[in-house]
Formats: structure tokens, sequence, C-alpha cells
């Protein structure tokens, strides 16, 4: 393992033999130089992990080299040695970037342990900015994969939204992929350095959705231990994504409302409101002009949430991404292995209706490439519901009547038949529609079909 390189800067002569003998018995390789001018020679020529320089030298001073390193290498941690009648101007040396600086006479021990703290902070640095860029390539919008005219619609509007602050409302049945586009909106934004907190509205209890979001102060309910933090203020600075936001109570609507307006919360048994600064992006998988409609749903905070509307298209209408989506999940799950999908079960694929939309296509080909005993798959390696065939629609003895006939009113009828034939299981009744159960509550609500 390569050493880390020290470069060392001081005219006493005596000083910086001690100190390079201790430096290099702890570990590292140190250059040392006794002036400053001989130590930015050094430092243009070879990467030093960090710098340690007296302040006050004939020539050129401390100050100037951290000065001429900081337009160089902004990164790279600067120690400062100084004596003690000289501390103030070490302390305008941490002001100017360096970042700490120690007095004479110092002991090995404390050179030591300053230096690695610098080393430490350095190496938490890279790996926080190469986690970001890891995150930003991982949420660009060219990770959603299609070619199809409504993605490129979608993914052209995203891009041109990212760059303001307005609220966005993602609307698209489950598994369409809302939240990866959200999570593009986010990264590809000003706000990309901020947090970004996804809260799942219809998985979190009721009387739980209102501390979780605003936070609450020690002892404003039983059980209330400590301050809680809520999801809010958590992202104060970065995005705030509310999925499945039409599962919201009407009461606490209008409370996420006066958050959106006056940029303030006010956490359960607080004593007055905290600013923050949130950029909200919703999504949802119901229709909320009809809940408007219907009244569980406030029409304020929808025309506050859809400033900007986005509709993710399910990937039964954009049958020309299924193949692009194939050949991404097979090099997902099988990266080592050049795997194919046999011609029939390609066809398969393309038939198959895929009413869990992209999370289903996913799913279906982990299991294949987890049951595959070749570098191929076959039909047998895919779900049963994608190959064995169902009767279609002709199948069905329609009498159609010369005055018309309700789409709807078949519809719900076909449900109903699903239900009885399934004894009111609404899984077994979904997967022989063809439709994910979530859709066929949906359905039921909106026809007014009760659940039992």
């Amino acid at each position: 393992m390569k050493k880390p390189s020290i470069l060392l800067i001081d005219d006493d002569a005596s000083l910086r033999r001690v100190m390079e003998f201790s430096l290099i018995e702890a570990g590292y390789a140190v250059h040392a130089a006794a002036s400053g001018e001989e130590g930015l020679a050094l430092f243009g020529q070879e990467p030093f992990a960090a710098v340690i320089t007296d302040i006050t030298m004939p020539g050129m001073s401390g100050m100037e080299v951290l000065s001429r390193i900081r337009q160089a290498e902004e990164q790279v941690p600067v120690i400062i040695i100084t004596a003690y009648g000289t501390i103030e101007s070490a302390v305008d040396a941490m002001k100017q970037g360096a970042f700490d600086y120690i007095t004479k006479p110092f002991n090995r021990d404390e050179l030591r342990i300053t230096l690695q703290k610098a080393l430490t902070l350095r190496r938490l640095e890279k790996e926080n900015t190469a986690l970001r860029a890891e995150v930003t390539d991982r949420y660009h919008f060219d990770r959603i994969i299609g070619t199809s005219a409504a993605i490129h619609q979608v993914l052209d509007m995203a891009g041109r939204v990212a760059a303001s602050n307005a609220t966005v409302l993602i609307t698209g049945e489950s598994g369409t992929g809302k939240e990866l586009l959200a999570r593009g909106i986010h990264y590809n934004s000003r706000r990309a350095e901020g947090p970004f907190v996804a809260v799942n509205c219809a998985a979190i209890p009721e009387n739980l959705i209102e501390s979780e979001l605003f936070g609450y102060m020690k002892g404003a309910f039983t059980g209330a231990v400590k301050d809680k933090v809520g999801k809010f203020a958590l992202a104060d600075g970065g995005t705030l994504f509310l999925d499945e936001v039409g599962d919201l109570r009407i009461d606490l609507q209008a409370k996420i409302l006066r958050a959106l307006q006056e940029k303030q919360v006010d956490r359960v048994g607080g004593t007055g409101p905290e600013a923050t600064d949130v950029r909200v992006i919703a999504a949802t998988n119901k229709d909320i002009e009809r809940a408007v409609k219907e009244g569980v749903f406030r029409e304020d905070l929808y025309y506050r949430l859809s400033v900007i509307t986005l509709h993710m298209p399910p990937l039964r209408e954009r049958k020309e991404d299924i193949l692009l989506l194939v050949e991404h999940f097979l090099r997902k799950f099988s990266p080592s292995s050049a795997v194919k999908l046999e011609p029939e079960a390609r066809q398969a694929m393309e038939r198959y209706g895929w009413p869990g939309n992209v999370r289903e296509l996913e799913n279906a080909l982990e299991r294949a490439s987890v049951l595959r005993r070749e570098d191929t798959i076959t039909l047998a390696d895919l779900p049963d519901k994608l190959w064995k065939e169902k009767q279609g629609a002709e199948s069905i003895l329609l009498n159609l009547p010369e005055g018309g006939i309700s789409l709807e009113d078949i519809e719900k009828q076909l449900i109903i038949k699903a239900l009885e034939k399934h004894k009111g299981n609404q899984t077994r009744a979904a997967e022989y529609l063809g439709i994910t159960r979530p859709t066929l509550i949906y359905r039921m609500e909106k026809f007014g079909l009760k659940k039992e």
C-alpha cells in the first residue's frame, strides 16, 4: 500500500528533521523543504495528501504558501505551525482555509493526531464527492429506460422542470417509476446537494402521519419521550417526496397546504412555527381530479401540488420499450454472463399486458435469472401467467344493442363476475383480470363496489 505523501515546510533545520523523522516513523512519505519557495516547487511536482508549514519564515510566509496551495489545489489540507505569540495569525489562516494549527513547542503525538484528523477528513470528503457523483449518475434521466414518444415527452418536461422550484405532481399506475422520476428531478436540480426525503403516505398509520411529517416536541402526547424532527425539517434545503399523496386524510391536507404556502411547519406540541425551505414533489396512482369532485381531496391543495403535472405512462402503452428494459435488467441481474431470451420467451414478454408495469417486469426477470440453467432464458423460467394462454375478449359472447352500450357498465360487471368467481378474493380476481390488486381496488372504489 502506497504511503501518504506529506509536504513539510520549515526554515528551522533542527525542528524540521525531528518532525520528518517522527512522520516517517508513523508510516508517511515525507518531502521536506527549508522555505516556502522550495516547498511550492515540490508541491508542483507530485500530489500530496497534506501540507505542514511554519507560518513565520524568511521570504515567503506560511500564509502565502497557504494562499498559493489553495489556488492550485483547494482540497489538500494544510496544517499551520505557529509560535505562541502568533496564534492570532494562525486563526486568520484557518479562516482562509487552513485545516488546523499547532503551537510550538509540541510533541510528536500532537503532530501525528492533527495530521491523522486532516487525512481522515480529506478521505471522507473524497468519498462523499464520489458518492454524490454516483447518486447523481444513478438517478440521471438517462437511467429511465425507454425510446418511446410517451417516455421522451415525460423526460423532456422533467428536465425543464428540474431547474425550477415549482411543485410537481407525478401521476401514473403503481410500478411505472414515479419515485425514480422524482429522484431524477431532485438530483438534476439546484437542490441536488440537499437531502431527498421520501414519505409513503399510504404506508404510515393515520394517527402517526402528522407527527412523521411535522415532528413533535417532548411531552406532546403519551410516548413522546424526546423531540422528533419531522420529514419537512429533514428535507430542509432539499426535496420532500410525498408518495401516494391521494391517501392523505382531509384534515392533514390543510396543514400540508399551509406548509407549502407559508414555508413553515408546526410541530405537534410546539410553541410556534418553524421555517423550512423544501421543494415538494408528490405522486399518486389515484384519479385526484375525481377525488376533488367527490370531496375527499382539497381542491386548493390539488392546484398547489399540480403546478407541473407529469404522467408516467404504463408499460402497455410503450410496448417498444419492453425489450430495452429486458436487456437492462438482464445486465443488472447477470452482470458476468451474456444472458439472452429465447424467441418464444421474448414474444411472451412482448404480448403480456404487464399490469404491474416496470416493477413486475423487473421481478419477472430477477426470478428468471435465478431459475435459469443456462445462459438462455426459456418460457419455463418465466412466471406462468406470462405464457399460459388466456381467453381473449373475442371469446366473450356479447349482445351489442342497437342503441349503444356503456363501456363502464361492462367493466363493472366483469369485476363483479371475477370477484364472484373467486369468492371475493381480490388478489385472485385481479390476477384473473390481468391487473394488479391496487388497480382492482381503485376500480372497485370507482364503481362503488364494497370490498365484502
